[in-house]
Order: structure tokens, then C-alpha cells, then sequence
């Protein structure tokens, strides 16, 4: 009869199925990431230290080279002839005061043998004449010494160890005596790295410092990692060995500074030069024990941390969390959990609170090797994050 059918009733929609793992429990050494560049220990601007022409350029640009090697020479004939000059008139007074001390003594021996047959004022000029020509000697050596200095100027060595830049100048050109630049020389091996470290930051260090838990990060003994770019996790060890004086006022941050090996590999080239972007990693602490969760559990609620965790009848709970350092694995550090909770690891965007769901239990998934390797990971899913859970149906 029309008008007296019973109304079709709709099928209650099934609860979704959401995988859900237990938190991670292992030792995790705390850390803090900044980013820098590197610089080198020593760098020299090569400069004349005399005026000439460029007469020879023996060094390969871009090449290693060691303290002393020649890098310029300046056409060196005009100093060679000052100091040939020096030396002719140093030989010149010595024979001047060779022939005042003997006519000195000649006269004192006539003097003695006749006295009264030489007079005084002779014999005081005589002593006079050896005094001036010694003065003379010695001026000479002296104007000597500095052309035998601009001599070996004329040939322009390496300050220190290190690469050289390219040319500046070309040969037959003039350079002027301390300014004009000719090359540079930067020490390669090892390297620094400078970061800006925050505030906040600098102050936890100096609290785990003043409780015993670290030393001093002016101590030298501090580890720090580095990681180039292109590189998977921080395969470069080195220690902090300055902090500046002061904290930057308009940026809140404090310069600091390690230092890495840059050794090079048999037939290979060093991997460091000065002015290369880096990522830092400097651990905080001894290694202690915690709980982490993969970071895409976590969620963001006006800036409050928050995990959805299993609750009672198998529906969600809204639990709030308080997050630690991102390891290389992908787990994060959180405190507000329990080793026993059950934490939803995936669809969290269907997910509400007090939302029935069908848990589906898999093993705490990551992208990449568990911390205290060095290896961040490439983004590659782990065996138990790649597999697809089989649908648990607790009806």
C-alpha cells in the first residue's frame, strides 16, 4: 500500500582501519643543527715588496704549494747594482780606515820615540779620521743589508702552505712596492666552519655545562659533525675550538667555530675549500634514554604538539606531547607518552577525537638507520613502513 512502506535504513559506515605502533624506547644524545661555511685558517694576499717589472711567474694557478716555493720574480738588475754599489763603498771606507789607523799608529811611534815631535791636535785628528771612516764602514753596511733585502724581495715566495689563486697580472707588468696584490694563498688542510648559534641554545649548553654534563664548549674537546651538501648525515668529525666574545644584538645569535681534518685521499683532492655551505650537528649531553614516534604522527594545534593515541573501545584519544630533536631516522623525541600507548602513525587527517577506528598494529615506521649512525637517510621507508598493514577487523 503506498504511503505505508517502511522507510530503508542506511548501513552504519564502517570504522576506518589505522595503523598504530608503540613508541621506540633506545639511548638518544640530544643535538642542535645549524648551518655555516667554511673558511680557511690562514689566508695571505700576496704582495710585492719591492717596485719592477714581472719577469717570471713560475707556479701552476689553482695548485697546491708549499711555504717557500717561487711564485713571481721582479726584474731584480736594478737592486743587484744598488748592493753592488753598497758593497764597492763598504770596501772603499774600509780601506779608508785601514790607512787611518796605521798613519795613527805611525805618528804615535814617532811621537814615542821624539816626543813632543808630533803634536796633540795631529794625533787627535788622526783618531778623528779612524772614527769617521769606521762610521762610514758602517752605514755602508747597513745601505748593504737593505739592498741585499730588496734583492731577494724581487723573488715573491708562498707565506705558507696552501692553494694559490690565479694571476692578478701577467708578465712585463709593473707592480708597485706593497700594493700591488699578485696572487693569495689559502691553507687547506685543516678547515674551519663558522655557525651562528642562538641564544637559547647557547644558554642550555652553559646550564648542561655548569651541571657537570658537558664541558666547556672553549674546551676544544667538544665533537661537532659536518655535512656537505649532496651528503647523507654528518660524516665529518671535528671539535669547536672559539666562541666569540659577545652575542650578536641585532640577530640574538653567537659566532662559533670548529675546526675539521682536510687531509686529502691517495690520488684524490680534498673535499673542503673556504666559502662551502655546510650543515652542523652539535650533540648536547650524554646519551640517555627515550621515547620517540615517527615526526608525521605528530600533529601541530596552535602551536601545541599532539599524537593521536588507541584509547578504550578502540577509539581515538587527543593526547598532547612535548617534542624533542628529530633523529636521523625519522623518529622524533616526545615526552608524554608511555612505552604501552598505541600511537596512530598514519591518517591522521580522517581521524577525530573519540573517532572509532579499527587499529591496525605494524612496527614503528622510519626512513633510514637508527640514530648513532651517522647516515641521515635518503628518504627510503623502512621494510615496515613500505609493507602494507593487513586489516585487523576487531568487530
Amino acid at each position: 500500500m503506498i504511503g505505508c512502506s517502511h522507510p530503508s535504513q542506511l548501513a552504519e559506515p564502517e570504522a576506518p582501519a589505522i595503523p598504530v605502533s608503540h613508541p621506540v624506547s633506545r639511548q638518544v644524545t640530544d643535538y642542535v643543527d645549524f648551518t655555516g661555511r667554511t673558511d680557511a685558517i690562514q689566508a695571505v694576499d700576496v704582495r710585492a715588496r719591492v717596485t719592477g717589472y714581472l719577469v717570471q711567474m713560475p707556479f701552476k694557478e689553482g695548485a697546491e704549494v708549499k711555504k717557500g716555493d717561487l711564485l713571481f720574480e721582479i726584474d731584480p738588475r736594478p737592486y743587484q747594482a744598488q748592493l753592488d754599489q753598497a758593497v764597492s763603498q763598504v770596501t772603499l771606507n774600509e780601506a779608508s780606515l785601514h790607512l787611518a789607523r796605521t798613519t795613527l799608529a805611525r805618528d804615535k811611534q814617532v811621537d814615542k820615540e821624539a816626543p813632543g815631535g808630533v803634536s796633540k791636535e795631529l794625533l787627535d785628528k788622526d783618531a778623528a779620521a779612524i772614527a769617521e771612516a769606521e762610521a762610514r764602514v758602517k752605514a755602508f753596511q747597513a745601505s748593504s743589508e737593505v739592498y741585499r733585502l730588496n734583492v731577494g724581495y724581487c723573488k715573491v715566495t708562498a707565506p705558507i702552505d696552501g692553494r694559490v689563486s690565479r694571476y692578478f697580472l701577467t708578465l712585463g707588468n709593473l707592480v708597485n712596492q706593497d700594493q700591488t696584490l699578485l696572487t693569495t694563498v689559502v691553507s687547506v688542510d685543516p678547515m674551519y666552519a663558522y655557525f651562528d648559534m642562538d641564544e637559547p641554545t647557547l644558554l642550555r649548553i652553559r646550564h648542561a655545562v655548569n651541571d657537570g654534563r658537558i664541558k666547556r664548549l672553549e674546551s676544544g674537546e667538544i665533537p661537532v659533525l659536518m655535512s656537505l651538501q649532496g651528503e647523507q648525515g654528518f660524516p665529518h668529525d671535528g671539535k669547536v675550538n672559539f666562541v666569540n666574545n659577545q652575542v650578536n644584538p641585532t640577530t640574538g645569535s653567537i659566532s662559533v667555530r670548529g675546526v675539521f681534518p682536510n687531509a686529502a685521499p691517495k690520488n684524490g683532492d680534498r673535499l673542503l675549500s673556504p666559502g662551502m655551505f655546510v650543515r652542523i650537528r652539535l650533540p648536547i649531553g650524554q646519551p640517555h634514554p627515550a621515547l620517540l614516534v615517527i615526526d608525521r604522527a605528530i600533529a601541530t594545534d596552535q602551536g601545541l604538539k599532539y599524537v593521536y593515541v588507541l584509547g578504550a573501545d578502540n577509539k581515538a584519544e587527543y593526547r598532547r606531547i612535548t617534542t624533542g630533536p628529530l633523529q636521523p631516522d625519522g623518529l622524533r623525541v616526545v615526552d608524554g607518552l608511555s612505552a604501552n600507548d598505541w600511537v596512530l602513525v598514519g591518517g591522521q587527517q580522517q581521524v577525530r577525537p573519540k573517532m572509532q577506528i579499527r587499529p591496525d598494529q605494524v612496527a614503528m615506521p622510519t626512513i633510514g638507520p637508527a640514530t648513532g649512525e651517522k647516515s641521515e637517510g635518503g628518504g627510503q621507508k623502512s621494510e615496515a613502513g613500505d609493507q602494507k598493514s593487513k586489516v585487523k577487523d576487531q568487530k
